[in-house]
């Protein structure tokens, strides 16, 4: 028997085995499995009463609220492609977007609408623009809410899962578009269904888990969570914004018992001056992603929180979870080594492969020491950027990263940069990754981010920014002095910047372009 792959068998299965739980709390809201599918059924219902060509896409602007959550199966139940869109993007991005992907609803929340006004002309292919929420009146919108609109539906029928092709696209995700325009990335109904069973399978999620979205649902698939928490069984808890205090709050308050972090949010809940008037003892995992971690943070977040915490990492084309770092129990004797492990790039889940690729395509040793740009394959990685059928980034056997990594002989990966963030020094290649490693393991750094700045002498030389715990806490001779003992002298920031803040992106990571443009 061959069942097609799509993520909708598991709205069925949450709402045949679990139908009486709830299972997504949104604030005062609570839903059942049930009535959270039912809603879904309405959203596609409405979506299928505009006669939309079958595989439009769909875009909705929004926070980390239900209707979000809700998308993930109403669109591709009504035959469509879901487009989730980042908050923190500008009015041209929109634009650049819906134009690209040539949208034919979109979806938003009243606090975006001064946004959409200033594109609105620009659009060309919208036809249908709908609130969630009543706002200010504008005769292109449609007259009624989101709530209102989906109430006044029947639920369609389910599809007929035999008929669905798994290779067609579900969900199409832009990137942040940090070297140019952003791209479209194509999600299949096969990505995801695999992508869900990986993950769940990797971090031995089950029906009792409680996760709290504190990363943006409209990020990167989610990271995987509307999929697989909903095919266990798990409950959905919403935040609509990361808050470091209310993120305490409801973990406390819905005995929350795995979340994802950036290590921005998770340097905030670390030093929230109420941290420990909150009983946070239910958590038993978190996974940090997003940015290079390192063994501090690790080792600070373990002892907070009483649990495992371990890296991860995944990118928007691979839908996105590729490696996990659990440290294995035949390395992991010792606690410093067992932090170490937690700290790396991790290794790869199951289904999906890594390799290191030199300029050539030619396959480099797993030594720990040969550096090479990670290719990854498997069955995660997406079916191609949207209109463009001939990436350079996808070969006939894997896709190329652009991430500098090494590979130890026991398989983990160390990321040691972006293509384009290494710094070349006086013909030496500098990992900025990796004195940022060196930094942020002073007891008084918060964060940093290092860039290369142009030097005569050198060509370019690091420069870094860094954010202390507290304003006076340490300077540039004490980064320095620290900064001796771990690097190499040709390592060395040659210009160290004390800051308050680093620009960010809505899912916490550091923006070093806005810093390379100072």
């Amino acid at each position: 028997m061959n069942i097609p792959l799509s993520p909708l068998r598991f709205l069925y299965r949450a709402r045949e085995q679990f139908g009486a739980k709830i299972g997504v709390v949104d604030g005062d809201t609570r839903w059942t499995y049930n009535e959270y599918s039912h809603r879904c059924h309405q959203l596609a219902s409405l979506l299928l009463s505009w006669n939309l060509p079958l595989g439009s896409r769909i875009a909705i602007l929004t926070y980390n609220q239900h209707p979000l959550l809700e998308a993930y199966y109403g669109v591709p139940l009504s035959g469509n492609i879901l487009l989730p869109l980042n908050i923190r993007l500008k009015p041209t991005d929109f634009s650049h977007i819906l134009n690209d992907s040539k949208a034919r609803v979109l979806i938003f929340h009243p606090d975006f609408l001064p946004a959409i006004d200033v594109i609105y002309s620009e659009l060309d292919s919208i036809e249908h623009f709908l609130m969630l929420e009543p706002g200010p009146f504008r005769d292109w919108v449609e007259p009624y809410s989101y709530e209102h609109s989906i109430e006044m539906m029947e639920p369609t029928t389910d599809i007929d899962i035999c008929k669905i092709r798994e290779d067609d696209v579900s969900e199409l995700f832009y990137t942040s578009g940090t070297t140019g325009l952003p791209k479209g990335v194509m999600l299949t109904h096969r990505n995801l269904y695999l992508h869900a069973l990986e993950v769940a399978l990797a971090l031995s999620i089950c029906e009792d888990d409680v996760q709290l979205h504190s990363i943006p649902l409209f990020h990167v698939n989610g990271w995987g969570t509307p999929q697989f928490l909903t095919c266990l069984g798990g409950q959905h808890i919403l935040m609509k914004r990361f808050h470091p205090g209310e993120a305490l709050r409801l973990i406390q308050e819905h005995r929350v018992t795995f979340f994802f972090l950036v290590p921005t949010m998770a340097i905030a809940l670390l030093n929230h001056p109420r941290r420990d008037e909150f009983d946070t003892t239910s958590v038993r995992l978190i996974n940090l992603g997003g940015a290079a971690c390192n063994v501090k943070l690790i080792k600070q977040l373990e002892e907070s929180f009483g649990c495992q915490c371990i890296a991860g990492y995944g990118l928007t084309e691979t839908s996105p979870v590729v490696t996990l770092s659990f440290p294995k129990s035949y390395l992991s004797q010792h606690k410093d080594q067992r932090l170490e492990l937690q700290s790396m790039t991790g290794y790869p889940i199951p289904g999906s492969e890594v390799a290191l690729l030199d300029e050539k395509g030619e396959k480099l040793h797993w030594n720990g020491n040969d550096i090479g740009e990670l290719a990854i394959r498997g069955d995660t990685v997406m079916k191609g950027y949207w209109g463009d059928t001939n990436s350079k980034e996808i070969s006939p056997h894997w896709f190329r990263t652009g991430d500098l990594a090494t590979i130890c002989a026991d398989g983990y990966v160390q990321i040691v940069d972006r293509k384009k963030d290494v710094i070349i020094s006086g013909g030496e290649n500098i990992s900025s990754l990796e004195l940022e490693r060196a930094l942020n393991a002073h007891s008084e750094v918060l964060e940093s981010a290092v860039i290369p700045v142009a030097n005569q002498r050198w060509g370019e030389i690091p420069k870094a920014f860094v954010v202390p715990t507290s304003q006076g806490a340490v300077t540039k001779k004490e980064l320095l002095s620290h900064c001796r003992n771990l690097l190499a002298p040709f390592k060395m920031p040659r210009i160290i910047e004390i800051v308050s803040d680093l620009p960010k992106s809505a899912t916490g990571k550091v923006l070093k372009r806005k810093l390379r443009n100072q």
